[in-house]
């Protein structure tokens, strides 16, 4: 008998006893025994786990396993009281009866694959299944009845459509709409794409930076009452159908709330519809100890950001596409810097996630609050730090280059390809070249690169053409550790799982601060920053295809060949 479970109250006596009354009273086992030991459905769990010497998994740790219904479908999960999740190098079989003799046998004969058995408190694992089986892929579904929904009625009505929840008498197209924002947050998506074409509605998920279909569904009615449906959500005009239209909405998924930004603009089918989505407690609680060392930047970039960051004044610029993590590395230098005896302020379009300590604006052009307004009354403000969420314009960017020459250190970004076109894009901005340079400490140049899927990551090298048409040699590829993910359920088919970030910094000197204001052309500007050290982006791109972080395509994907 384990120490473990004698201390909750639990020995051979109280389990011999319990079993020979389930034998005479035809009771489970499971429920004589809760009732005769007096322990709860987590410390009974507990101590069985210690004395048939099963791993026990409960609380936050059950919550945050992933189920695979494909294995087992939540309808047998429940009947079963056993649920297969995916481990980390194999599949997990969780359950709570140890007493049931046929459910080892009956699900290893379901499931060609090696399983790891793991026990669970009964009334957090039904709980678990119950939570997770009204949602798997709850899009499918909802499909499904809209299907039937047509045949029976070629017009869904939308009488409904109010609804926030998704209750059992909800219209079809209710349930597909929230079904499927349901389905986006929990595979960790970050916009969700609404498209209507000739024969209905296609629905893809922009996962990992890439998009990825999730459902058609068939009808061209159907399309139209999804945008509708998106359009009431967020209080914008159903009959408006000729121009675009922007608008928002709120609404609680597992007692969080979610907020969503939507786009609906027309289409020669119709309108189409993007829906952003925006989880700020959970992208909050990721934040929390937030370092630039965890963003995936070589160590180099990293040691001089922090010293960039650390600097009294001047300007630290982050440019990149729209979805390169811009901001992110900003509030990861903030975060490391925020030692409680600077005043940080931030005006941000929107602001996406909190920071302890940091006085944060958002942008709302409707009421006249600007960049350009917010940021002089952050001057007045008495700050020590600014971030700007963006410079759009010439008005923002000379308060921010004259905040930078004042004594305040001022973090933004600006949309550029590389650190070369941000030069001209300020010089386009009519901004004084002498200023600009004067206030400019660094350029940061980055891109998310997804990184293979661990799970089914394996050696297969890319064809021979597409090594020569990457620009590396023969030699040089002998050095380099091709893999690929062939594609599993952990990455969804992709063969990638996450991102990781990459850039070029370039730390301004003397000599380049003197050629920016002598306008020398971008090739020997370029030669110069090199010379300086400056590491150009798609370096940092083929170097983690050569140590087998990513692939090839990936690499040339995101960075130019150039």
């Amino acid at each position: 008998m384990s120490a473990v479970a004698q201390q909750r109250g639990l020995d051979e006596l109280i389990v011999g006893a319990a079993i020979a009354e389930a034998r005479r009273s035809g009771e489970p086992v499971l429920d004589v025994l809760q009732r005769s030991s007096g322990l709860d459905s987590h410390d009974l769990g507990t101590a069985l786990a210690a004395m048939f010497q099963y791993e026990f998994i409960g609380g936050d740790k059950l919550g945050e396993l992933t189920p695979n219904f494909t294995q087992l479908s939540p309808a047998e999960s429940a009947r079963r009281l056993c649920v297969v999740v995916d481990g980390n190098t194999m599949l997990r079989a969780v359950f709570c009866n140890p007493f049931d003799d046929k459910l080892r046998p009956w699900l290893e004969a379901r499931i060609d694959a090696p399983l790891e058995w793991v026990l669970a408190g009964r009334g957090e694992l039904s709980a678990y299944i119950g939570r997770h089986g009204r949602s798997v892929r709850a899009v499918d579904s909802a499909a499904k009845d809209i299907s039937g929904a047509l045949q029976r009625d070629k017009q869904i009505k939308l009488d409904d459509l109010s609804l926030v929840s998704i209750s059992q008498d909800a219209s079809p197209i209710v349930k597909l709409v929230h079904s499927t924002l349901y389905d986006a947050l929990r595979s960790g998506a970050s916009d969700i794409h609404i498209e209507t074409t000739a024969a209905g509605l296609v629905i893809r998920y922009r996962l990992d930076g890439v998009l990825m279909s999730a459902t058609e569904v068939s009808g061209a009615d159907v399309a139209e009452q999804v945008i509708s449906r998106i359009k009431v959500m967020s209080e914008l005009d159903i009959a408006e159908r000729r121009i675009p239209q922007d608008g928002r909405f709120k609404i609680a998924i597992d007692s969080r709330p979610i907020d969503f930004r939507v786009s609906i603009i027309p289409s020669i089918f119709g309108e189409d519809a993007v829906v952003r989505i925006l989880d700020k407690q959970a992208i909050t609680n990721r934040m929390q100890g937030l370092r630039l060392d965890g963003l995936g930047f070589e160590p180099r970039i990293v040691h001089e950001l922090r010293v960039l960051a650390a600097r009294p004044h001047g300007m630290l610029l982050v440019t990149g596409p729209t979805g390169s993590g811009k901001t992110t590395t900003l509030y990861a230098a903030i975060s490391e810097t925020n030692n409680g005896q600077d005043k940080i302020v931030t005006i941000e379009d929107p602001v996406e996630y909190q920071l302890a300590g940091v006085l944060q604006i958002p942008v709302n052009e409707k009421k006249g609050l600007t960049f350009a307004r917010g940021l002089r009354s952050i001057l007045r403000h008495d700050p020590d730090k600014i971030m700007v969420g963006e410079i759009r314009d010439t008005e923002t960017a000379q308060i921010a280059i004259q905040s930078a020459l004042t004594g305040h250190l001022v973090f933004t970004t600006v949309h550029a390809n590389n650190v070369f076109d941000v030069l001209s894009r300020f010089v386009h901005m009519n901004v004084d070249a002498h200023s600009f340079v004067a206030a400019l400490n660094g350029i940061l140049a980055q891109r998310l690169i997804r990184v293979i899927c661990e799970q089914c990551s394996e050696a297969v090298p890319p064809a021979r053409h597409l090594i020569d048409q990457s620009g590396i040699s023969g030699v040089a590829a002998a050095s380099f550790a091709f893999r690929r993910g062939r594609g599993c359920r952990h990455c969804r088919g992709s063969g990638y799982r996450g991102r990781v970030a990459i850039g070029e910094l370039l730390v301004l000197n003397d000599e380049l601060r003197e050629a920016i204001v002598s306008r020398v052309p971008v090739r020997q500007l370029k030669e110069m920053a090199v010379r300086a050290g400056v590491r150009l982006i798609r370096r940092s791109a083929v170097e983690l295809v050569r140590r087998g972080i990513t692939t090839l395509e990936e690499a040339n994907r995101v960075t130019s060949m150039a």
